[in-house]
């Protein structure tokens, strides 16, 4: 369904000259990413048969999990492209706000800038189109069941990435931003097909499912000194965990865990924050279901070694935790540190992996769907405030004539909050006092923020109790401290947001010249003109589709204490039928 659409998506764009279907386009993908969960959804019964089926001669393997997961990534792709799909701001009155006048009645207004039409995030025709490229890769690398799937996957996915971190042309830290992601992206892919090469030498396949069955046959003894009645003299147990400890390397390298997180939080705070939400969020979950049937089938070995390729994730656990915490509390820029929030809690997603119990899975599965929920409502929070600081300029700022302006286009443009359209919130300071201006957003935010320190009885709580709880009960006490250290140590940083949102002085003030500003408008029923008025600046307000995305996913962080038993049914079904359960 998605590479259908891509291709159709391109010929449309070949046959017509028109360049302002940007919008358009992100709601058609939306649509398509929506149908494809649909498809996804109905196809559950087949992929829950016990092994799951293959695909294409067995590159690709469709099972209960990733057809899940599948569904996952394409709803919160349709979520994200809501940001690019509709304007951020709209014109309300109380008159007209009543659901039979929202539906029967048109607001028309013709001047653009109030609305934010002419932002470059509505002019860039390729953004969904990149998008669904990189939908169809994280889909692919999921599934795949091939050393050479795996590598078409993981680039079909970066070379998506890298394009639309850098498809802000005219911002020259976008472009920084990109290139040094593309660089370092490239650097983990050769890590990637330096182990698929070894894996291929010492196995002579490229099929994982021949792999797992070289890596788990216990039948055969390989210390027998006889090599012509044995058929495995040739193999080497170490040699296969050097491989895939190579292609740890590359994956962590991806998905920014320590300590190759290095690249993540200067991309994070320089390419613009749409791109930031989608770069963070769904790249990070392809590969961290990948590596969960990669750890699953390798993991459980007959030859005694004293190290195996899964001892690098649970290393990797234990230095994210830290760095992610501790760099985290010398941060001023909110990106960079939502980027080593990001990886703090890639060590606890780690930790889970590399205990790999079916407790420690079925955290693992639901600590992945929740987190992923909570960043996407943080970063959506963050553009929606910056477009709420519309009206507002600097308390410093001096006096504006308005003599000098002959309409009120040219005084909205000039005074609007001056900062960038693609990232209008970039230093935590901009935050100062934000609760007295827009209550609700400040205190979802905080509601979020709480969640990612595991504050009772947010979600986020229950995810870190998860895998809390299974490292205890398989041994790993250190590695248990130093989570639980570490979360706390984190609940600074995310408190100092929390405090200047709330209790410091605001920064800013409405636009004096905005006062009185009056704004023509029409009402109309599609047929005749009903009414004119005047519209003052406080009608101004943020869209109903951030709105109600910002309000479903708050609900959700708050309220999933009661309603549990969906959630962790799910989680514990999915790692019960991973273990034959």
């Amino acid at each position: 369904m998605i590479i259908s659409s891509i291709l159709l998506l391109l010929l449309s764009n070949a046959v017509t000259l028109r360049r302002d279907k940007s919008i358009l386009y992100s709601r058609i993908s939306m649509i398509i990413l929506i149908y494809s969960c649909l498809i996804g959804y109905n196809n559950l019964d087949f992929s829950f048969l016990e092994n799951g089926i293959g695909l294409f001669g067995g590159l690709f393997h469709a099972t209960c999990i990733t057809n899940v997961f599948h569904i996952f990534i394409l709803l919160l792709s349709s979520i994200i492209l809501v940001l690019t799909a509709f304007y951020p701001r709209n014109l309300k009155t109380q008159e007209y706000s009543s659901l039979y006048k929202l539906i029967y009645c048109k607001l028309i207004y013709y001047e653009t800038s109030i609305l934010n039409k002419m932002a470059e995030q509505y002019k860039i025709i390729e953004y969904p189109l990149i998008l669904l490229f990189i939908v169809t890769g994280a889909l692919f690398l999921m599934s795949t069941n091939d050393l050479v799937s795996i590598f078409l996957s993981i680039e079909l996915q970066s070379y998506g990435l890298y394009l639309l971190s850098t498809i802000y042309r005219n911002s020259e830290s976008a472009t920084s931003g990109g290139l040094m992601y593309f660089l370092l992206g490239g650097l983990s892919s050769c890590f990637i097909l330096l182990s698929t090469s070894l894996l291929y030498a010492n196995s002579g396949t490229t099929n994982l499912d021949s792999l797992y069955i070289i890596i788990n046959i216990s039948d055969i003894d390989v210390s027998m000194t006889d090599k012509s009645t044995n058929i495995l003299f040739w193999y080497k147990p170490y040699y296969i965990h050097i491989s895939l400890l190579i292609m740890s390397v590359g994956f962590l390298f991806k998905v920014s865990a320590a300590p190759f997180h290095f690249w993540s939080p200067d991309v994070y705070d320089a390419i613009p924050t749409i791109v930031t939400t989608f770069v963070a969020i769904i790249a990070k979950i392809s590969i961290f279901i990948f590596l969960l049937e990669l750890v699953h089938y390798t993991s459980k070995l007959v030859f005694d070694l004293n190290f195996t390729w899964t001892t690098s994730l649970l290393l990797s656990s234990l230095i994210s935790l830290i760095i992610g915490t501790v760099v985290g509390l010398r941060q001023f820029r909110i990106k960079r540190l939502y980027a080593y929030s990001t990886i703090s809690h890639v060590g606890f997603i780690l930790l889970s992996l590399s205990i790999h119990s079916v407790e420690s899975i079925q955290a693992f599965i639901f600590y992945i769907i929740q987190y992923s929920i909570s960043n996407l409502n943080a970063f959506i929070l963050l553009i929606s405030i910056g477009y709420s600081l519309y009206c507002y300029v600097y308390e410093d700022k001096k006096e504006i004539d308005t003599k000098k302006y002959t309409n009120n286009e040219e005084v909205v443009n000039k005074y609007r909050y001056q900062d960038e359209n693609t990232s209008p919130i970039q230093l935590i300071s901009q935050l100062k006092g934000y609760y007295y201006i827009n209550p609700m957003m400040a205190l979802s935010l905080c509601i979020t923020l709480f969640s990612f320190v595991g504050v009772p009885p947010l979600i986020g709580f229950f995810g870190k109790q998860m895998i809390l709880s299974a490292a205890l009960d398989n041994g790993y006490i250190f590695m248990s401290l130093v989570a639980i250290l570490t979360s706390v140590i984190s609940a600074v940083y995310y408190l100092f947001v929390i405090k200047q949102i709330f209790f410091e002085k605001p920064s800013y003030k409405l636009n004096p010249v905005l006062n009185d500003l009056s704004l023509n408008c029409v009402i109309s029923n599609g047929k005749t003109i009903l009414k004119k008025t005047m519209l003052k600046v406080n009608n101004i307000v943020i869209s109903s589709s951030l709105s109600v995305i910002i309000s479903i996913l708050t609900l959700i962080i708050l309220l999933f204490i009661f309603i549990p038993q969906e959630w962790l049914s799910m989680s514990n079904i999915l790692a019960l039928i991973l273990f034959n359960i």
